[in-house]
């Protein structure tokens, strides 16, 4: 199994065990274990759906016979009004999955949402969006997913798919040629096939990064707008290059014209707002 498969199935046996502990007593105490009944995803707000994949895997896990049937898939711009799925089977297990099925389906789809915004923000420029490990903790493979579904670009999941050399690793490493140096000794020690990012706070540092070399990434942290076009200069396409930090939403579009590869925003994740819906009732006529 991958590791993303696993973390999704472990956050998923532990948000059961934190909603429904030893029994969604509500539920047993007024719905007889024969009821069936069907329940429909209705939007309650514009917006981008993510999160339905993940819904449906939800509901396997609780209760492998209930029917899902959707109609609005991920990555889908949805309006107010929209069903999006309905899903069919034991009342029992429609009320006890709800919660949670909502719970990551709102909070992707204002991700995915968000996500979008930057996106189209950034039409016309060969510049990307990228999220950071500014995740909610136990839920960063499904935020980082529906930054993907809304058109977004991954950074590194977590510690351990890239090196990336911030500024503190520099410090304490000693220097920006320290810190490389120590980083490619590490991985042809340990005969691993990491990229490198190495991140700069002025000019003076990108130009030691650049003397070094043997890097993949250079990230320029707080930059302003004209060392960020003298930056990108400089580098030359030799590497990939990363804006970074303080970066508001207003401001993208000047840096992306800066010449730069990648615009990393921690804002995708670490406080959007989660998109509004309902998991409803169908009514027997």
């Amino acid at each position: 199994m991958k590791t993303e498969d696993r973390l999704i199935d472990e956050l998923i046996t532990l948000a059961f065990a934190e909603d429904i502990g030893d029994g969604d007593h509500t539920t047993l105490c007024c719905i007889p274990p024969s009821a069936m009944g069907k329940s429909r995803l209705i939007i309650k707000e514009d917006g981008v759906l993510a999160g339905v994949e993940t819904a449906k895997r939800i509901f396997r896990h609780f209760d492998g016979a209930l029917m899902v049937d959707v109609f609005i898939g991920d990555g889908e711009e949805v309006k107010n009004g929209d069903v999006a799925f309905t899903v069919e089977g034991s009342v029992r297990s429609l009320l006890q999955t709800e919660r949670l099925v909502l719970n990551v389906i709102q909070r992707m789809s204002g991700v995915a949402t968000t996500t979008r915004r930057y996106v189209k923000a950034l039409e016309g420029t060969h510049t990307r969006v990228l999220d950071t490990r500014k995740t909610t903790p136990g839920m960063r493979i499904l935020e980082k997913e529906a930054v993907r579904i809304g058109g977004g670009v991954n950074h590194r999941i977590g510690l351990f798919d890239m090196i990336l050399l911030k500024d503190n690793h520099v410090d304490f490493a000693g220097g920006i040629e320290q810190a490389i140096m120590r980083a490619k000794s590490y991985l042809k020690e340990k005969g691993k096939n990491l990229k490198i990012e190495i991140e700069v706070r002025n000019l003076d540092e990108l130009d030691e990064a650049l003397r070094v070399g043997d890097i993949d990434r250079i990230m320029l942290d707080n930059f302003n707008l004209a060392d960020t076009k003298e930056a990108v200069r400089r580098v030359a396409g030799r590497f990939e290059t990363e804006s970074s930090g303080g970066i508001t939403f207003d401001a993208l579009r000047s840096y992306a014209e800066c010449g730069v590869d990648f615009i990393s925003a921690g804002a995708l994740t670490h406080s959007v707002k989660s998109l509004d819906m309902s998991l409803k009732a169908v009514k027997i006529q």
